[in-house]
């Protein structure tokens, strides 16, 4: 987890630079609502990797279906983000689908 939360915050971090700039939206307020979200899920997605080992793929398709929703409403709520709910959601969804999809091949 000490390792993967670092790179996480980053790569999502630079994702979500691109899109507030792209769209339009609050640079600042995204990336710390961003950086507050990780610091929740990636520690949920830990606990619930080391509780639950023997099912290591199932767990981690389960969690981070469940860490795109969360987000998602994390980012919604966060008025100050200026993102409605469909946004939210699409912005959560390239973030993890990011992270995720270059986390998987770093030797981590």
């Amino acid at each position: 987890m000490i390792y993967s939360l670092p790179i996480t915050i980053l790569i999502e971090g630079l994702v979500c630079l691109g899109y507030s700039i792209g769209n339009k939206k609050p640079i600042l307020s995204i990336f710390i609502t961003s950086l507050l979200a990780n610091l929740i899920t990636q520690s949920l997605l830990w606990i619930a990797l080391n509780i639950f080992f023997q099912y290591y793929l199932l767990t981690l398709f389960i969690a981070e279906i469940l860490i795109w929703l969360i987000e998602s409403l994390i980012f919604y709520r966060f008025r100050f983000n200026q993102l409605s709910m469909k946004e939210s959601i699409l912005l959560s969804l390239i973030i993890n689908l990011s992270s995720f999809g270059i986390g998987w091949f770093l030797p981590i």
